[in-house]
């Protein structure tokens, strides 16, 4: 199984979302409108949750959501209001 790191996002800001989506591009390739697929290593992870955090977070609005999921299911990154979500996730 490749070790991979998917991103969805759901963000209202048309420029916002533009910008997200071709800082993805840079690192992965996109399998849905607004989910991306990053091969996983640390480097990589690093570059992506860094970027996210200075370069997008103070944009993001209440509504909006991002989610990091790496492959090992171990750990979920949120950002936006999925970070105020307490639920345990599931992946099947």
């Amino acid at each position: 199984m490749n070790n991979v790191i998917i991103v969805t996002y759901d963000i209202s800001n048309n420029k916002v979302r533009t910008q997200f989506s071709k800082f993805l591009e840079k690192y992965g390739v996109r399998v849905q409108f607004s989910v991306f697929e990053i091969k996983n290593s640390k480097r990589i992870m690093d570059i992506v949750k860094n970027g996210i955090e200075e370069r997008f977070s103070k944009k993001f609005e209440k509504s909006d959501s991002i989610y990091i999921f790496c492959a090992n299911h171990k750990n979920t990154i949120r950002y936006g209001s999925a970070n105020l979500l307490d639920n345990d996730m599931i992946f099947i």
